[in-house]
């Protein structure tokens, strides 16, 4: 399978890729937009190993059986930076950190190249500290930018970067990528993939992991059980735990780990008195690990709230009879009667509700205040 066939859907964006990965005169900056789930990352990836790949013959480069191609997907390849920040932004150090990345020259293959996730995650100072790195990049330097939108990232950014636009690929796409790839029965790949609505991370997730697949239906499920703001206020409690918990198994693995590492680094004592350098050294480490669960959970309720989003998605295609195919379709007969007892405009006032609660949390507001709130706004009125 070569590096191309991953990208599941996107048939333009791999011939733009293709003739990219075969020439000789490549843009030194690119920006890859698509909604969450159209494989952003993948494609700066994919892009990597086509730019790196060892075959002689240019139309055969992105072959995905050659060392460069497997280290440069995998993100091991000594030439390929691969940087997503595990902050709520992306900080000023880190951009200058990549800015004296770009300028070292190519190890093994013929280019230095940078994939920044979540580009949109930049502040318009820390934007600045890139602008100048990608409007006059070493000769050998490529960076590959990762962002939802256009408009998510300083124009004068995106105005310098090659467009390459990605939609999200269709239920069947996914599922035959899961089959092929993964070895997902064709039943389960199918619905994992209506379930995750063209998410190929989600969907494979759902797909191969149960508790992921019972923790979408509890969060699915939520609306038929509120019947009052105090079962409103459990439900809410319900869902920032389980966030809480997420954030904590990660911190559990590896914040222990990341601190004796940086003791390590720093050479510090195993005993005695810790020198103030040091210490204030495992203070930012801290602070970073305490962004870092922050986002795991915000990042938790975000795919939560979109995930209840199509509970009341269904319910209003039913109320307006077009037809469409149900995402939850195992819960027809209960999204049928939740429509019955409702209206279009309440439901669509529901909608509403979800998504200023995605706002919210994306702020400096209290989960758990928000999501109560939330919770009390959706219950159903008779």
């Amino acid at each position: 399978m070569n590096v191309w066939d991953q990208l599941v859907g996107q048939p333009q964006a791999v011939k733009q890729l293709r003739r990219a990965a075969a020439s000789e005169a490549v843009p030194h900056a690119w920006l890859f937009t698509g909604p969450p789930g159209s494989g952003r990352s993948v494609a700066a990836r994919a892009l990597a190993a086509g730019l790196l790949c060892e075959r002689p013959d240019p139309s055969e480069r992105g072959c995905g059986e050659c060392k460069s191609c497997r280290t440069a997907m995998s993100g091991t390849h000594a030439d390929v930076t691969n940087f997503a920040t595990e902050n709520v932004s992306i900080k000023i150090e880190e951009a200058r950190e990549l800015v004296v990345k770009a300028q070292d020259r190519p190890a093994v293959g013929r280019w230095r190249i940078l994939v920044v996730e979540d580009a949109d995650r930049m502040p318009e100072r820390t934007s600045n500290v890139l602008l100048k790195a990608i409007e006059e990049p070493p000769p050998h330097t490529v960076w590959l930018l990762c962002a939802p939108s256009p408009i998510d990232v300083l124009v004068t950014i995106r105005s310098r970067c090659r467009a390459v636009n990605l939609k999200v690929p269709g239920a069947e796409e996914v599922a035959e990528l899961l089959e092929r790839r993964d070895g997902v029965p064709s039943e389960t790949a199918l619905r994992a993939a209506r379930l995750a609505q063209g998410h190929i991370g989600i969907a494979r997730r759902l797909a191969m992991f149960p508790d992921a697949k019972q923790r979408r239906e509890d969060v699915v499920r939520l609306p038929l059980g509120l019947d009052g703001i105090s079962s409103a206020v459990a439900a809410a409690e319900r869902l920032i735990s389980t966030a809480e918990a997420e954030a904590a198994a990660d911190a559990e693995e590896r914040n222990e780990r990341e601190k004796n590492d940086l003791l390590v680094t720093l050479g510090a004592p195993e005993s005695g008195r810790v020198p103030p350098t040091v210490k204030a050294a495992i203070r930012r480490l801290e602070e970073d690990q305490k962004r870092r669960a922050r986002r795991i959970q915000v990042d938790t309720l975000d795919r939560f709230l979109i995930d209840l989003t199509t509970f009341f998605r269904d319910v209003l295609t039913l109320q307006l009879k077009t037809g469409s195919l149900l995402i939850n379709h195992h819960l027809e007969r209960e999204l049928g009667d939740y429509a019955l007892n409702s209206s279009a405009e309440r439901t669509l006032e529901q909608i509403d509700t979800i998504n200023l609660t995605r706002r919210r949390i994306s702020t400096n507001v209290n989960p758990r205040l928000a999501f109560e709130a939330m919770a009390a706004s959706l219950i159903q009125r008779h």
